[in-house]
């Protein structure tokens, strides 16, 4: 994470420098020059400009910016210049890409404290709930039910640990889709791993292969996909359902192999020593009824737009009446267990502003653009349109980010167009590898992450992949 950061942030600064002001071609006409601006322009009026005519430099001022001839078009900016008549490059000093850089690492870390305290709310209310189901059983519950699953995948957690239950509780709230709910869980998750590691400050297999997953598992109901979808028209969201499960299942599995198979490589790590019970061919029953359970909500979901108004409350009222039913003073655990939530959400701001800084120093900078530019060739090769590229390279690092691109994208397309159920398969079956290594290392103070970087970013990539397989054979493309 340090020399993804310091990359980030050396770039940032390199293509601004080099970059400057980008030039805006006009004509001049008397005294003034009128220009167009891009849509997002800082450009104002009384801004400063710089017009080139001949390979001399004048100086200029904004009069006035005129609104965009059509709704969300560019505005235009008129300016008074002593430059001669005919074609002219206009550059604002507004504009500079070092000011954009200097702008936007402020302003993002204004944001990641924000959304850190956004989550506070969040992380109290499900953390809160975390501690009803767990001292109502329904953690051991959860980890039993998913035996078979957990005991190939985390040979090194016991099967009892809290952490099982934990990691479940997060993996399914990813697979239903349900964000908030599954960053409280996974950073409770992280926190009871971090009870088995003799290695403190080091990443264990299991929390490399549990953030792996978390970045890759299998996405079942892409919710906030399928409303932008519906939002902007299309004829059926949830088409993307089937290449959003197929695009997720194989990043899902990258993920499992690259990262069994790269811990041998990395020393430390070093857990405590559990041992294991075969398991009984009895177990899988209740493995198979909540796959069974899940095919059936998946189905609920695709016929119904409706139906997934009723998941968030129904898995609050779920912990809750579990609670009720075993008997747990509810209010006072989950009191007790919101506690644990604050002081979780605030232990993380440092590292959300770290992460969100340096990826808005690097978009404000245009190094996003030159990256993108000089992957348009290789990503030819294997059918992933140059379209969507900047897409794939936002989403591992920001996701209300890549989420605004993902939504612009869809509409520039269309969401029934290639390209839109593309970029909506994309956005659905990946997630914020950066961010999350961020958030979920920097709960328990883990700053040795191993091969947690490439196996998240080998799963991003198997999952992009993927995404174009399924939408061109299941959908159709070109």
């Amino acid at each position: 994470m340090n020399l993804l950061f310091t990359l980030l942030v050396a770039l940032s600064v390199l293509v601004a420098a080099y970059t400057g002001s980008p030039a805006h071609p006009g004509v001049v006409q008397g005294a003034e020059v009128t220009v167009q601006l891009d849509v997002a322009s800082l450009v104002k009026e009384g801004s400063a400009a710089r017009v080139e005519a001949g390979g001399v430099e004048y100086p200029g001022t904004v009069l006035a910016i005129t609104p965009p001839a059509v709704p969300g078009g560019p505005p235009r900016a008129r300016l008074q210049t002593a430059a001669p008549v005919g074609d002219v490059d206009v550059r604002f000093d507004a504009e500079h890409r070092m000011k954009l850089v200097s702008d936007a690492g402020l302003e993002q870390a204004k944001k990641a404290v924000e959304l850190a305290i956004g989550l506070v709310g969040a992380m109290t209310l499900f953390l809160g709930l975390m501690k009803v189901v767990e001292a109502a059983g329904g953690l051991d519950l959860i980890a039993r039910t998913l035996r078979p699953l957990l005991v190939f995948l985390f040979p090194d957690v016991p099967a009892g640990h809290p952490a099982m239950g934990a990691m479940v509780m997060n993996l399914s709230a990813n697979m239903l889709g349900l964000g908030n709910a599954a960053t409280p869980f996974g950073i409770k998750a992280m926190q009871e791993l971090d009870t088995l590691n003799r290695d403190k400050g080091t990443a264990t297999n299991a929390m490399v292969l549990f953030l792996a997953l978390n970045t890759s598992g299998v996405t079942i109901l892409p919710t906030g996909v399928m409303a932008v979808r519906a939002a902007l028209g299309s004829k059926n969201p949830a088409s993307i359902l089937p290449t959003t499960i197929l695009a997720s299942f194989a990043g899902m599995i990258v993920a499992i192999l690259v990262g069994k198979g790269l811990a041998r490589f990395w020393s430390g790590g070093e857990t405590e020593p559990c041992a294991r019970e075969p398991v009984a061919a009895r177990e899988f029953f209740p493995l198979a009824v909540f796959v069974a359970m899940i095919a059936a909500l998946c189905t609920w979901v695709s016929l119904d737009d409706r139906a997934t108004f009723f998941i968030l409350p129904g898995l609050i009222a779920g912990m809750v009446t579990f609670g009720v039913v075993k008997r747990v003073k509810v209010y006072e655990t989950l009191v007790e267990g919101a506690r644990e939530g604050f002081a979780s959400a605030t232990r993380i701001i440092p590292y959300v502003v770290a992460i969100l800084v340096a990826v808005g120093m690097f978009r404000a900078s245009g190094a996003m653009e030159v990256v993108v530019g000089a992957l348009a060739v290789p990503a030819g090769w294997v059918a992933i349109p140059p379209e969507v590229l900047p897409l794939a390279f936002l989403r591992p690092m920001s996701g209300t980010g890549a989420f605004a691109l993902f939504s612009e994208m869809t509409r520039t397309f269309g969401p029934d167009s290639y390209l839109g159920n593309l970029v909506g398969t994309m956005q659905g079956s990946t997630e914020t590898t950066f961010y999350v290594l961020a958030v979920y290392f920097g709960s328990v103070g883990v700053n040795r992450f191993r091969h947690a970087v490439p196996v998240g970013v080998l799963s991003d990539v198997a999952g992009f992949l993927a995404s174009v397989m399924a939408v061109r054979f299941l959908i159709g493309g070109p």
